[in-house]
């Protein structure tokens, strides 16, 4: 319990900052809410979907997943900040859980994405993404949302507490995080791809976790099944393994990486 108490009141401290930093919330809504009008409005007409609606059901659930899947690099560059400014080395000289900084880190950049899905969500909204569900369907999408960006942030949070210095957090997370994203059904159909890209786009989380929400928001049209593969067929069953098995592996290496770098 003392550790839970400890971590949540880490969780506090990051929100805090967020009232005293304004401009990192604005920023981090800022930016999907720019890629929702870009891709509404610059590549939306050149794209037949043959969905009811038009392009935007289809966009609205990828550029939802894209955007939690950047808490990788938001969790990655917080943590490398922080060590750089020694706010670790103040944690490691109080009476606190060592598994407290990462937890509380991790917690705080969920709830950040709570915040983003909503402004987002009321954005596509306005350009006229209609998902044709019931409210239960669509809870349960933002749900798989919030826990899919979740277990992504345990990545991160290796990556921030590995690297040395900032800068270089910043490019090996969007060299990760940016061809998971467009090498995806989230934007564009993956038959157009070469077929070994087929395969690979078919097995992204990325592709699984948009083709989930598709199914969870009433999309009636997918971008095209390119290998008939599982993970198409049972995108929502897939993505449920996927958040499961990549935060039973980087959760324990991130507690681990943690305690043996700052134990």
């Amino acid at each position: 319990m003392s550790a839970i108490s400890d971590a949540l009141i880490i969780t506090q401290r990051q929100l805090r900052l967020l009232t005293r930093v304004p401009e990192v919330l604005i920023f981090s809504t800022i930016q999907p809410v720019m890629f929702v009008l870009l891709f509404r409005y610059v590549f939306g007409g050149s794209i037949d979907t043959g969905q009811p609606g038009g392009y935007v059901q289809l966009l609205m659930p990828g550029i939802f997943v894209q955007t939690v899947a950047f808490t990788l690099a938001s969790t990655a560059s917080g943590i490398a900040e922080d060590m750089q400014k020694g706010l670790i080395d103040r944690f490691r000289s109080l009476p606190i859980s060592q598994s407290a900084f990462v937890v509380g880190r991790t917690l705080g950049d969920a709830l950040l994405n709570v915040v983003v899905l909503t402004v987002m969500g009321i954005t596509g909204f306005i350009v006229g993404w209609r998902p044709s569900t019931g409210a239960f369907q669509i809870l349960l999408g933002f749900l798989f949302l919030l826990f899919f960006g979740y277990s992504l942030s345990w990545i991160g949070a290796i990556v921030g507490l590995s690297a040395r210095d900032f800068r270089v957090v910043q490019n090996v997370s969007f060299l990760v995080t940016f061809p998971l994203t467009f090498l995806s059904n989230a934007f564009a159909p993956t038959t157009g791809m070469p077929k070994p890209l087929q395969y690979v786009a078919e097995w992204n989380p990325v592709s699984t976790m948009v083709a989930g929400c598709r199914e969870l928001f009433g999309v009636e049209n997918q971008f095209g099944v390119t290998a008939g593969s599982f993970p198409s067929e049972q995108p929502l069953i897939t993505s449920l393994i996927y958040i499961v098995l990549i935060s039973a592996i980087f959760v324990p290496l991130a507690l681990r990486k943690y305690r043996k770098s700052f134990g």
